[in-house]
């Protein structure tokens, strides 16, 4: 399993062989280089819908398996999408949250010293 974040740069339409197989590419452009990447991924079957709700430019983290194959003696890799989350502000908002509350307790915080017992249970 593989993760990646970055801003969503063009979704593809979904596309359906005679056989009945169906998938969807889309794009991924990564800011965490000196040089930003165009990362293509594809994501099959049904989970094509998970990019329904996803608009351009939108932060994103995808999570993805890396599948190869050889065919005629040519050999093939793909980026295999299962899951695709949008990240930061823009799904804060969706979720109804503010970006301001977002921010997870520290372990002090969580920690009440009338939860824990040194006492031996037998």
């Amino acid at each position: 399993m593989y993760e990646l974040s970055g801003k969503l740069k063009w979704i593809g339409e979904t596309q359906t062989f005679a056989s009945g197989f169906i998938k969807r590419e889309f794009v991924v452009t990564t800011a965490h280089d000196k040089y930003p990447q165009d990362i293509k991924f594809e994501i099959v079957k049904d989970k094509c819908p998970l990019l329904d709700p996803l608009e351009l430019n939108q932060d994103v983290t995808v999570s993805f398996d890396i599948r190869g194959n050889e065919y005629n003696g040519k050999y093939y890799v793909n980026l295999s999408c299962w899951k695709i989350l949008p990240t930061g502000e823009q799904a804060q908002r969706r979720e109804g949250r503010s970006p301001s509350t977002t921010a997870e307790p520290t372990p002090d915080e969580l920690r009440n010293e009338s939860d824990f017992d040194d006492a031996i249970p037998f």
